[in-house]
């Protein structure tokens, strides 16, 4: 007996996928549950898992463009369980192991790696055989590849005609690729766009998370970081400014009475925006702990239709990859994005001597606003907010 392997529903909205790589080989025995392939729609990548024990045989490769419900392979249950694979399940009895230098070559070859990771390995002259992979089912990423002491040891670059340097290639556009590109689109031709700046002395953020970050981190498990900081920010001023946390949808406003925090994280494949709940509720703790989860689901490829859907406003953080300034855009249906930018040492008046100059690390700060909901009073002053609570902290804790 067979069981067809099928493409399951992954939301209301996605009618076509993109098989990505196979983690399974064709012929292969599996287990229940196993992944089997990554399936990459518009809004998320995940795996798909087997349905049941037994023989893969693969009718659709990798990079086809697949409808819900196709049939992509299936799985022979009545096929026998080759022997290397009940060796591996059944624990050994006898008291030690002993593992060839032949073994452990041939199961590092069969390991798994990314494309990306795959293409950086050739560039660099890395060997897959000497990493360990730190991926879903041990497979190597691209940071795998990048923390390899091996990558510093790179083979010369042989010398090849001039023509070689002149390549061209063309590669298909991932579904969250396209996604992307249409929603950025969208919302620069649906929405009044408009950005304002400005600028925030972060010393006292900086001064704080110094004095309590290692209680911080002993009590909570988690590093205290400055993006609790600016959440917590943005919700004090989202109160004040409640048209900010809203959305105007079939030429109505709905206001939101909480407020679903989407913070942009950077993928291999591309910016996702996850979404932390409730975060008006949520200690800087609980704050951190969510987006550092989020984080890793998202360069794991497990992140969920429900953690990517909801948002009521957005926090982009480009100073992490080394931004000095930007007009980010916005995410539909909402009104508002801040953009968080690098920090850097910069010669301003010292505020407790007038008229002196002083070193301190600023921040430029970008928030975008759709025009046609907030006036450019509101997103100047909602923009003012922000800076006072991150310049004195304190004001978080009094509600001010």
């Amino acid at each position: 007996m067979t069981t067809p392997i099928i493409i399951p529903s992954l939301g209301e909205s996605i009618s076509e996928v993109v098989l990505g790589q196979w983690l399974v080989n064709d012929g292969e025995w599996v287990e229940r549950d196993a992944p089997l392939v990554e399936i990459e729609s518009d809004k998320v990548t995940q795996e798909l898992p087997s349905p049941v024990s037994g023989v893969v045989h693969i009718t659709i490769q990798n990079a086809s463009e697949c409808s819900i419900g196709d049939t992509i392979g299936s799985v022979d249950e009545t096929a026998p369980k080759p022997a290397a694979a009940i060796e591996e399940t059944t624990p050994s009895t006898s008291a030690t192991i002993d593992v060839t230098t032949e073994t452990v070559a041939s199961a590092a070859q069969t390991r798994k790696a990314t494309p990306l990771a795959h293409k950086m390995a050739n560039d660099m002259g890395v060997s897959l055989d000497s990493i360990e992979g730190s991926g879903p089912s041990g497979r190597i990423t691209k940071s795998d590849i990048l923390s390899s002491d091996s990558s510093e040891a790179t083979e010369p670059v042989p010398a090849h005609p001039a023509q070689q340097f002149r390549a061209i290639r063309r590669e298909k556009m991932s579904p969250l690729r396209k996604r992307i590109a249409q929603r950025l689109v969208e919302a620069q031709h649906s929405a009044a766009m408009l950005t304002t700046f400005n600028e925030v002395d972060m010393t006292n953020v900086i001064e704080l998370r110094k004095l309590h970050k290692e209680e911080f981190n002993d009590k909570y498990g988690i590093n205290l970081g400055f993006m609790s900081f600016f959440t917590k920010a943005c919700i004090s001023a989202l109160a004040a400014w409640p048209v900010v946390n809203a959305s105007l949808i079939d030429g109505e406003v709905e206001y939101h009475e909480y407020v679903d925090m989407s913070v942009a994280v950077g993928t291999d494949k591309g910016l996702v925006v996850p979404v932390v709940r409730n975060t008006e509720r949520k200690s800087f703790a609980e704050i951190e702990l969510n987006i550092k989860e989020l984080a890793l689901k998202a360069r794991e490829n497990k992140l969920t239709m429900d953690d990517m859907t909801g948002g009521t406003f957005t926090i982009s953080n480009g100073g992490v990859y080394g931004s000095m300034m930007s007009t980010p855009i916005l995410n539909p249906p909402q009104s508002g994005i801040l953009g968080l930018h690098r920090i850097q040492n910069r010669a301003v008046e010292d505020p407790s001597n007038p008229g002196q100059i002083t070193l301190r690390p600023m921040m430029y700060l970008a928030l975008s606003y759709d025009h046609r909901l907030v006036d450019g009073e509101g997103a100047v002053s909602f923009l003012v907010h922000v800076k006072n609570c991150i310049e004195d902290p304190q004001r978080l804790l009094l509600g001010l």
